[in-house]
């Protein structure tokens, strides 16, 4: 069992999926698309990626303000997990997403990319960030709960 990350864009889908033991997280893709409101073929990878790799959850990251408020980006998340939660019959959660992309340009921005390649990368690091993310609950989850 592996749980899948998605960063969704208005036009891209960062993708990442955890090892078996939940403890890392690596970047497998970025889904991209034409239109923001086109998804046919995005959930039909998504859909390849959860059974080639066995996902049994799916993290999307969810983009609040700083202040913790809802703005159209997490509302078009939301929309989005809702949609994946009715085809896959996954279980979906929102990942707080804030500031995982300014980590991802902060990683990047240490690499000798240039801005192209960085472009094309930036949405599957994001994916890892959130993703990752979410597993270092979960162990921490774990441990607390063999230590106490």
């Amino acid at each position: 069992m592996r749980i899948m990350g998605l960063d969704y864009g208005s036009v891209t889908v960062g993708v990442a999926i955890s090892d078996p033991l939940l403890l890392t997280a690596q970047g497998i893709e970025v889904i991209h698309r034409k239109q923001e409101n086109k998804l046919r073929r995005t959930l039909a990878r998504i859909d390849e990626l959860i059974k080639e790799y066995d996902v049994a959850k799916i993290v999307v990251g969810y983009p609040k303000h700083m202040n913790n408020s809802i703005g159209e980006r997490a509302a078009k998340s939301e929309e989005f997990a809702d949609i994946l939660r009715k085809r896959t019959n996954l279980e979906v959660i929102l990942w707080d997403e804030r500031l995982t992309t300014a980590a991802a340009n902060q990683v990047l921005s240490e690499s000798s990319m240039n801005c192209k390649e960085k472009g094309l990368v930036i949405d599957k690091i994001a994916a890892v960030f959130i993703l990752q993310g979410y597993l270092d609950k979960l162990y921490n989850i774990k441990n607390k709960s063999i230590d106490g």
